[in-house]
């Protein structure tokens, strides 16, 4: 209204010097009434002292009148508005440490939903997070907003553990990361075998995949199951090697077993991709260590590669035998 009517109509007043109190434009029911009042009711026009015309007033003497009251309202308005912003943050954060936050002890959640629900879990975590990560790839944008989130966590005080496999080692962004939280204070560790991803966030709260795939997760917060998801969690970390220690007899240990799961994978008759799978690397990694093993055994095919290892009583399981005895 100001800016198509009401402006034109106070241009016209300037140039022409005054505007007749009779115009028909301006009087009830004129075309230009209402632009004409909010002139008025701005002060930006005057009446003559014998009352015949409206005349201009300078804006800028009408400016600190009409801006500096709005100015001080908008600095209200934004003091106000904080404060209702860390009150409803503080009940949002009530919220979703309930169960009710996800429908009950059991819940799903799909899609672009995952993404914001972890991270607001992360962002309310108060003394630990616990996570599995199967897949060694994880994208670097992922890692990336990831690390942000867990190094804020890190440095309000909450301690983290993460799971890896062997293969992460291999990933140079996967390194970078852990380099980053490691010197956080979070705690990295890699382990030969396939395990599902997992979160817990204060033993309080679980998520895991769905059984459809990665487009659905499930969230548990039965105390009963988070607890049993804990002690999974703590039984693989206990057999899981430090991600920061790069020593010969580890890195030598840690080529042990990812050669016994190949071998274990072959002798239950696995597929090249089940088998890169569980042990997190592409198929033609996978391919590879086969191809060691046919070299090491002096075979040709699998068929004969399975033979030889069974004539020699080979399981794959020496490894772990030979750990248990360390032990």
């Amino acid at each position: 209204m100001f800016e198509e009517q009401a402006t034109p109509l106070y241009e016209e007043i300037v140039a022409s010097g005054g505007l007749s109190a009779t115009d028909k434009r301006i009087v009830k029911r004129g075309e230009l009434q209402e632009a004409f009042e909010l002139l008025v009711e701005v002060g930006l026009v005057v009446k003559s002292e014998d009352g015949a015309q409206w005349r201009a007033v300078d804006p800028a003497a009408v400016q600190a009148q009409v801006v500096a009251p709005l100015g001080q309202q908008g600095a209200e308005l934004i003091a106000e508005s904080a404060h209702w912003a860390q009150a409803f943050s503080t009940l949002s954060h009530a919220w979703r440490r309930s169960p009710s936050a996800v429908g009950g002890p059991f819940a799903e959640i799909r899609g672009a939903t995952i993404g914001s629900f972890l991270a607001s879990m992360v962002s309310d975590a108060e003394e630990e997070l616990l996570t599995a990560q199967p897949q060694d790839r994880r994208g670097v944008k992922q890692l990336g907003a990831a690390g942000a989130r867990e190094i804020a966590a890190l440095r309000r005080g909450v301690k983290m553990r993460t799971l890896y496999q062997h293969a992460a080692r291999r990933g140079a962004d996967t390194r970078k990361y852990v380099a980053a939280v490691t010197a956080e204070g979070a705690e990295v560790r890699t382990l030969d075998e396939f395990f599902n991803r997992l979160i817990v966030v204060d033993r309080r709260l679980a998520i895991i995949p769905s059984h459809e795939g990665v487009s659905a997760a499930m969230v548990i917060s039965e105390p009963s199951m988070v607890s049993y998801l804990v002690d999974m969690f703590e039984r693989h970390w206990e057999r899981a090697r430090p991600f920061t220690s790069s020593e010969t007899s580890l890195m030598r240990d840690i080529a042990a077993e990812q050669r016994a799961m190949t071998i274990r994978m072959l002798l239950e008759g696995r597929a090249d991709p089940a088998g890169a799978k569980r042990l997190g690397v592409s198929p033609r990694t996978y391919a590879g260590y086969v191809a060691d093993l046919k070299s090491e055994f002096e075979v040709e095919t699998r068929f004969q590669l399975g033979y030889e290892m069974g004539k020699r009583g080979i399981s794959g399981r020496e490894t772990d035998e030979g750990a248990a005895g360390r032990r």
